[in-house]
């Protein structure tokens, strides 16, 4: 009786202890998928701060996109008043003829017959990052001005082969299907995405840190109908991508093309998805081609 009361402890004693090291294992187990759970959480992260770099990039800690914050609160007021560029003696001639004035025939050619809203962004010259950013609607007239606006484009200017950090904006006519920020909606009625995922990394200099509250993607490789957050590029990684108009901050982008706070809600508001808005984009020498 002794044996087998002792052999009962025993057993109940192996019991224990097996138990004991299954909640050890489990507890191990959850320790680690905890860990890759932080790790996974961490990589999306750095995905998602990488694909912003890798599109409309800023400059590194302690600087704008080339240094020039100062600029930015003068660029916002005269964003404030709506004021643009000079137009030229030929773009006033295109304009009362009802055409997209300074805009020639290479790219006249490439807008779609249903597009009836347009965003002519002209930019100063072909190395310049000064713009002006104009909104047409087309009517029985033709094209009439809706509004204009002070802008910026990429750093160094343009180009009509864009490349990954080239930091120049790419030539073309483009449509603008997609839009979003970090912002709510401010009552456009493009597809619009509101997610806190539009937020510049936290290294990027403070006088960028507004600039996605609104965006609208410029369909330059890209998917339309997508996020401007989607990260594919139909081109190839190589080509660029995630070129949007966006916030200005008072200097030049990597490739957007950016306009004050106000422009930009004005443009949302007015483009419709059903009146197929198209950007029209280049240095004036290359948009007069």
């Amino acid at each position: 009786m002794r044996k087998a009361g002792g052999g009962t402890r025993a057993e109940g004693g192996s019991k224990v202890v097996r138990t004991a090291v299954v909640r050890t294992a489990v507890v191990r187990a959850v320790a680690v998928w905890a860990a890759a759970v932080r790790v996974v959480a961490v990589a999306v992260a750095a995905v998602t701060a990488a694909l912003l770099v890798a599109g409309c990039g800023a400059g590194g800690p302690g600087g704008g996109k080339d240094g020039k914050s100062g600029q930015e609160g003068k660029q916002s007021a005269a964003g404030d008043r709506g004021a643009g560029a000079a137009e030229r003696p030929g773009d006033a001639a295109g304009a009362r003829r009802g055409e997209l004035p300074g805009v020639g025939p290479a790219l006249r050619s490439r807008i779609p017959a249903a597009a009836r809203q347009a965003v002519v962004v002209r930019g100063a010259g072909a190395d310049s990052p000064d713009a002006t950013v104009t909104l047409y609607d087309k009517g029985a007239n033709g094209w009439q001005t809706q509004g204009s606006w002070p802008a910026h484009n990429g750093r160094r200017g343009w180009t009509a082969d864009h490349h990954e950090g080239d930091q120049r904006s790419p030539v073309g006519v483009f449509a603008l299907t997609d839009a979003g920020g970090v912002l709510p909606d401010p009552g456009t009625r493009l597809p619009y995405t509101h997610s806190a995922a539009f937020t510049p990394p936290s290294y990027w200099s403070r006088n960028t840190r507004h600039d996605f509250d609104y965006v609208v993607a410029i369909d330059y490789n890209r998917v339309p109908g997508t996020s401007p957050l989607d990260p594919t590029r139909p081109l190839g990684q190589a080509k660029g991508g995630g070129v949007w108009l966006h916030l200005d901050h008072g200097s030049g982008t990597s490739a957007c093309v950016s306009v004050a706070k106000p422009a930009m809600a004005a443009l949302l508001r007015a483009l419709d998805p059903a009146r197929h808005p198209v950007v029209v984009m280049g240095d004036r020498g290359r948009l007069a081609g």
